[in-house]
Order: structure tokens, then C-alpha cells, then sequence
């Protein structure tokens, strides 16, 4: 349904830095760099885009969920968040409540959005 999704950053240089690490490990790539606006996909295609704050305002955080393509995409992208220095909301696990072999782990960004890595394969 989502054709694409666009957040803003207070840092859009640090907010870079993570998105690259961490997406790396779930098959995303940078696709569309026009300074501090940054488009992340696959296949050349961009779905997440960052850029900075539009208005001197305080950030009010959102959820933003990718796909993982295994459980072990998503230790990797769990594990390269943390040595980011991401808050660890819920380390990896699986989550019966969603649905059965709904795997996910979330973090905290660098600007306070709850970002989770989620693979819908059962273990």
C-alpha cells in the first residue's frame, strides 16, 4: 500500500550514518543522495527517504518497520543498531501476538524513533 516514507532528522548526517549501517544488513542501500535528503531501497528504487526538520520544532517519533529477510537479518541489524549506540527498546525475539513466527527487534534512532527490523518467516 505505502509507496514510500519520508522522516525528519534533527542530525540528517548522523541520521545517515546509522540508516546505512543498520539497513545494510536487511538489503537496503543509499539510491537517492541530495545532501542532507536521503532516499534508501532496493533494487534503485527508494521506499525510506530522511531529511532534515522543516520547522523549529521537537521531533515527535514514529514507528517505521523494515522486512528482514531472515532471523539472522534481523541479530545483524540489531546488532549493528546497538554498536551505534541505539536505545534498545525489545531485543530480538519472537512475537506470538502479531502472528505466529512474527520475529522482530526494535531500537530507538538517533532522533527517538522506534525502528524495528521484522522477518515473517517462521524460525
Amino acid at each position: 500500500m505505502l509507496d514510500h516514507l519520508s522522516i525528519q532528522c534533527a542530525d540528517p548526517a548522523a541520521a545517515a550514518a546509522f540508516y546505512d549501517a543498520v539497513l545494510a544488513h536487511l538489503g537496503g542501500e543509499r539510491v537517492r543522495d541530495f545532501g542532507d535528503v536521503i532516499g534508501y531501497g532496493v533494487d534503485g528504487q527508494p521506499s525510506f527517504w530522511i531529511g532534515p526538520l522543516e520547522a523549529d520544532v521537537a521531533n515527535r517519533a514514529v514507528h517505521v518497520a523494515f522486512t528482514a529477510s531472515s532471523r539472522e537479518a534481523v541479530h545483524a541489524f540489531f546488532d549493528e543498531a546497538v554498536a551505534r549506540g541505539a536505545t534498545v527498546l525489545h531485543e530480538p525475539r519472537e512475537w506470538p501476538e502479531y502472528h505466529p513466527g512474527y520475529y522482530g527487534a526494535f531500537v530507538r534512532d538517533p532522533d527517538g524513533n522506534n525502528v524495528e527490523a521484522v522477518c515473517h518467516r517462521p524460525g
